[in-house]
């Protein structure tokens, strides 16, 4: 953690965050397809991807609009 003017600055690497909410994703996605329909890893299952869905929103949607090319975009 940085103090700057009495200002705690913390600093994150956005990207590895964004490649780790993929890969939970990805592996929550995986244990449903295997679980053979138990209700108890589906719903909790579901749970997760709903919690991985407010960090694609709060994180993973940051770095897209960070890493996209406006240049040719008119607004």
């Amino acid at each position: 953690m940085v103090v700057a003017d009495n200002i705690d600055v913390i600093k994150v690497d956005l990207k590895e965050m964004d490649r780790v909410i993929n890969e939970i994703k990805k592996q929550t996605e995986y244990l449903q397809k295997i679980s053979g329909g138990m209700q108890c890893v589906d719903r909790n299952c579901d749970r997760i991807l709903a919690s991985v869905k407010m960090l694609e929103i709060h994180i993973s949607d940051v770095v897209e609009f960070f890493e996209k090319d406006y240049t040719n975009e008119i607004f």
